[in-house]
């Protein structure tokens, strides 16, 4: 993908997963064009494979369709919790995991 468009390239987000959309303030502008608009999301796809779901597509310039970063997010259910990654060169690279109780038993103080 293009480092050249990214201030950063895979900033770290945390625990910020994002589906669709795109880190606008990462965004420098277009490396070929020299502009810097929106940026389109296209050749999206969403595989499910083994439980597990998985979300691509390109980032691209509205003005000249340069490919600016491939993005990944995947979404899985692993024995109480619902994980979620993302890995993208302009929207950057999470983990987050969720219960799926509702009570999170790693956040339940002890009593003793």
């Amino acid at each position: 993908m293009c480092a050249g468009c990214v201030q950063k390239e895979y900033p770290d987000r945390g625990n910020t997963c994002l589906e669709n959309g795109s880190y606008l303030m990462n965004f420098l502008g277009c490396a070929n064009c020299h502009q810097r608009d929106f940026v389109l999301i296209s050749d999206k796809t969403m595989v499910n494979e083994d439980e597990e779901e998985i979300v691509t597509y390109l980032h691209m310039c509205k003005n000249c369709d340069h490919v600016i970063a491939r993005h990944e997010y995947t979404f899985t259910v692993v024995d109480d919790y619902q994980e979620y990654t993302m890995l993208c060169m302009l929207c950057g690279k999470a983990e987050d995991s969720i219960s799926v109780l509702p009570d999170d038993p790693r956040q339940t103080a002890p009593l003793f």
